[in-house]
């Protein structure tokens, strides 16, 4: 059977330890004399993530040695959220879709919310726009309500770029966000000890 990526993780183990970094792009240069800054902001922005598991016996062990053999080192692509973030905090309800196209910066115009709803998300939430190997995944920066209409605007992190500007109408997802991930280094180790207990970390970036 061919391998297609983006791959699932694997579910049969939670995370012990997985730390989350938002990577921006932004050049400070500051006059030795004066103190004085200027400040340019660059389009880079992506996830990283480092990950460590629990320590597992063989069965669950072969899952990820799997997993990981399968990427390929960085070859290949798979899907993670925030494991802790699984459903937002807000309101949530509604069919939410983007509303219009070529939208991009830092904040993203949508409908189809329950109308007239305070906190509809809040600040934390995410949301994920596209699926599959177009999954890309976003933080909401402040609470947003939507109005009588159902439209609600939100403040977003990354920004959206004309590269994955999203189309018109689709579907924005709420629930179990994903984005796009690969690994960061080509090496796939894992540990074992005399108890045949097994132990994985890895490192991953977003996928761009």
């Amino acid at each position: 059977m061919a391998i297609t990526y983006p791959l699932s993780i694997p579910t049969n183990k939670k995370f012990k330890t997985c730390r989350f970094t938002a990577r921006s792009v932004v050049a400070v240069s500051q006059s030795p004399f004066t103190g004085q800054q200027q400040v340019q902001k660059h389009p880079g922005q992506w996830w990283e993530v480092d990950v460590s598991l629990p320590p597992m016996e063989r069965d669950d062990a072969e899952e990820w040695s799997s997993f990981f053999l399968k990427l390929n080192g960085r070859e290949g692509t798979f899907l993670m959220g925030d494991p802790l973030a699984t459903s937002p905090r807000g309101v949530g309800t509604g069919g939410p879709q983007v509303d219009g196209p070529s939208q991009t910066g830092n904040s993203l115009v949508t409908k189809g919310w329950t109308v007239s709803q305070t906190g509809i998300l809040k600040t934390g939430d995410y949301i994920q726009l596209g699926s599959g190997v177009t999954s890309k995944l976003y933080k909401v920066l402040n609470d947003a309500d939507s109005n009588g209409s159902g439209n609600a605007t939100l403040d977003i992190w990354p920004d959206i770029t004309p590269d994955n500007s999203p189309v018109d109408n689709s579907a924005i997802t709420i629930s179990d966000t994903v984005g796009v991930f690969r690994l960061v280094s080509n090496e796939m180790p894992w540990t074992q000890n005399a108890p045949s207990v097994y132990g994985f970390t890895f490192a991953a970036t977003e996928a761009l």
